[in-house]
């Protein structure tokens, strides 16, 4: 019994060192493979060979590691590690793409993701901004939504396959409306005018948007056309629509014309313009509407212009213009979901400080409109 006993005594103490010179051994290799995998680093800024990497919002530096080891830009996430621990401003790195290199050391990436210069700028679209580029009498041009991307995803050295103006107009031309995230209630007409691309104009509401340069021209503008959708349907365009007689598709092309042509703290005002006219009815006669069928524009038009037949020169045509004739602020559409109580048909800014008065008779009008010829504002460069 004593003997048994002591037998298994002893095979159960060598069991114990036996596993534990293994577990010693694994524990002294994995150190080994760890400090190896650490030590691991390239040397230098980079071979040249552009990279973009994406730092989600509500990611960390560290949290990069595995993707830029896997891609090859660090030798190994350990030295990646190792580098953004030993700098002191890691923790201040923001969300965005950024421009790196292939086999770059862990530290000089670190300082490179910690660089606003290797950040690619955002997308801005400002209110009233066209999907082309505008070019403007006697001023500087306006760059177009289409120009303002493709300087995001061609700059750097990777501009091999970057979306230039000519991939975003043909998507915007030829693809299918829902499969660009157009809202319900605009797709028949953005349909209707297949093979032009200035039938998803206004449909991109103006802020900021991070682009990834590395996507293709359908996919950034289903990006921003989704979210635009929900940015205008979050305002209750559909139902502020019905309550001021119009389609959700009429009042965003109403809400551009608000945009191209009230004066800051006068939105509301020119919306009740526009509903009044309707109303009555009568043309809406802005030139706003005249120069977006133009290859040149200024702030006068000439009576050539005016008798010009297009698609929104409501000069010419009674009614809204077929399509909006810019991208509409959050300002501009709420003026036309809230315009101003008043009888007020008629408008006219009279000076250069963009004063504009706003009269109910073609009288009080014709007098506003001389004094704006007085002043200059309305004559015509050509």
């Amino acid at each position: 019994m004593t003997t048994q006993r002591s037998a298994r005594g002893r095979t159960r103490r060598l069991a114990v060192l036996i596993a534990s010179i293994l577990l010693i051994i694994g524990l002294i290799a994995w150190i080994a493979i760890a400090r190896n995998n650490s030590a691991a680093d390239f040397a230098g800024a980079g071979n040249g060979e552009e990279q973009i990497v994406e730092i989600p919002e509500g990611s960390s530096l560290s949290q990069l590691g595995p993707e830029l080891e896997k891609r090859g830009i660090v030798a190994t996430d350990g030295a990646f590690q190792t580098a953004a621990a030993n700098n002191p401003d890691s923790d201040s790195v923001h969300p965005g793409f950024y421009r790196l290199q292939g086999e770059m050391s862990a530290e000089s990436a670190v300082a490179a993701l910690l660089d606003p210069a290797n950040k690619i700028t955002p997308l801005q679209v400002y209110g009233g901004a066209t999907l082309m580029d505008v070019n403007v009498i006697g001023g500087p041009g306006r760059p177009g939504i289409f120009s303002m991307i493709q300087e995001v995803t061609c700059a750097g050295s990777n501009t091999a396959n970057c979306v230039d103006v000519e991939k975003l107009s043909k998507i915007a031309a030829d693809a299918d409306p829902a499969s660009l995230g157009v809202p319900d209630w605009a797709q028949q007409v953005v349909a209707a005018r297949a093979g032009d691309a200035k039938r998803l104009e206004g449909l991109i509401v103006p802020g900021e948007y991070i682009i990834d340069p590395g996507s293709s021209a359908e996919e950034i503008l289903t990006d921003l056309i989704t979210k635009s959708a929900k940015v205008y349907n979050d305002t209750g365009i559909v139902d502020r629509a019905k309550d001021v007689g119009l389609s959700p598709y009429e009042l965003l092309v109403a809400a551009s014309l608000v945009e191209r042509e009230a004066p800051a703290g006068e939105f509301d005002k020119v919306a009740r313009v526009i509903l009044n006219r309707l109303a009555a009815p009568m043309r809406l006669e802005f030139d706003s509407t005249v120069n977006y069928g133009l290859p040149q524009v200024e702030v006068a038009t000439t009576k050539t212009d005016r008798e010009r037949v297009t698609p929104w020169n409501t000069y010419a045509m009674d009614g809204l213009p077929q399509t909006p004739i810019a991208s509409p602020s959050l300002e501009a559409i709420e003026a036309m979901e809230h315009p101003a109580d008043g009888n007020w048909l008629f408008f006219v800014t009279i000076n250069k400080d963009g004063t504009t008065v706003f009269n109910d008779t073609f009288e009080q009008h014709l007098e506003d409109t001389q004094r704006a010829y007085d002043s200059g504002i309305l004559d015509s460069q050509r």
